[in-house]
């Protein structure tokens, strides 16, 4: 098994992550792209890429994520989340694996116990609806050779994220509502990345592929409030009040999952995967800020 590999939406948090890791394996060459260097929406662009480059390995950061967005722009939406997953499906079929990135809101949030790989899925959302039909191509286009992982509350130094924007208002406002009732787990994308590149690592070693779905995130289980106020903490950010609320008072135009904590037991003992803890990660991510 070689070890060229793609990284699609390589601007993002997690593609971004993942460019800060190649440097450790020396021995694998990386192509890391985004809309500008290879659209995903254009099938024999991939094809050509694919088979030009030699890729063994795609990983697919590339995603439609403005939630509250999609409820509105849904063909843009499924153009990335689904269709764009079908042509590199597609064009890997019989040449490369396939190690997919998806989201805790392909389930309805309504559990009472951390959500297994089996469990069967429900989106509430526009967003989770395209996150799931994505899933879906990949298990019937290439069984035997994508690893679909998903994961939840995904922040980091790069991009956009919840944990630089409760930063900002927290040094902007003297007090801020969040949303108390929903139980989640943040993620640091650098550790997403890092258990991505094992994945690489351990079946390029062994030449074995453990293909299917698997959860990821960091340890541990917060509600949005919460993180905000560790959040604060660590950043130093002692002048703005954080009040909890309930979800029924602040209304989104995509319904969020009550409850989204994922089971990673099976991701760990397949590969043999150590995850930090939510807090851990977060003091690093912030440190990292330099605020």
């Amino acid at each position: 098994m070689a070890n060229n590999i793609l990284i699609t939406g390589s601007r993002g948090q997690l593609g971004s992550e993942l460019s800060e890791l190649f440097g450790k394996y020396p021995d694998y060459r990386f192509f890391a792209t985004d809309i500008a260097e290879l659209d995903l929406t254009d099938k024999s662009a991939i094809q050509r890429f694919i088979e030009e480059n030699r890729i063994d390995f795609i990983v697919n950061c590339a995603a439609y994520t403005a939630v509250d967005k999609a409820e509105d722009d849904v063909d843009l939406c499924y153009k990335i989340n689904r269709d764009a997953v079908r042509n590199l499906a597609e064009a890997a079929q019989g040449r490369a694996c396939i190690i997919h990135v998806s989201t805790d809101y392909v389930f309805d949030g309504k559990n009472d116990r951390p959500y297994l790989e089996s469990d069967p899925t429900d989106p509430q959302s526009v967003y989770g609806a395209s996150k799931r039909a994505g899933e879906e191509i990949l298990t019937t286009l290439c069984p035997e050779s994508s690893i679909i992982i998903r994961t939840a509350w995904l922040y980091s130094i790069y991009g956009n994220n919840f944990v630089k924007t409760m930063i900002r208002l927290g040094k902007e406002r003297s007090e801020l509502n969040v949303v108390a009732d929903q139980q989640g787990t943040p993620t640091y994308a650098a550790d997403l990345a890092q258990a991505i590149m094992q994945i690489i690592d351990y079946t390029i070693r062994r030449q074995v592929f453990h293909a299917g779905i698997y959860h990821f995130t960091d340890e541990g289980a917060t509600n949005w409030f919460e993180f905000t106020r560790e959040i604060h903490r660590l950043a130093g950010v002692s002048a703005c009040v954080v009040h909890p609320i309930p979800t029924a008072q602040y209304p989104t135009k995509a319904t969020r999952p009550m409850y989204s904590i994922l089971d990673k037991t099976k991701i760990k003992q397949t590969f043999g995967i150590d995850i930090p803890d939510w807090k851990t990660s977060l003091k690093t991510c912030i440190q990292l800020l330099n605020l």
